[in-house]
């Protein structure tokens, strides 16, 4: 009874030492992912709201989110 205790036992350790080791090691991002590079974000000349600049609309300078906030906004 006390070898099957003892054999638990050093499973539990082996077991909880592996466990610790693999948090231990950092994930590094692959480079190919393209997920983890920033966009530059930019901010709407009418309501101030923050998008990316690849989904903004560009006249006149300005960037807006939508084109009927770069119709509202107009020339002044």
């Amino acid at each position: 009874m006390s070898r099957l205790l003892f054999l638990l036992a050093v499973i539990i350790v082996v077991y909880l030492l592996l466990k610790s080791f693999r948090g231990q090691v950092p994930k590094q991002p692959s480079k190919n992912d393209t997920s983890a590079e920033a966009e530059e974000m930019v901010r709407c000349a009418q309501c101030g709201v923050h998008l990316p600049k690849s989904e903004s609309i560009l006249a006149g300078g300005n960037f807006y989110c939508s084109d009927a906030h770069r119709r509202a906004h107009g020339p002044k």
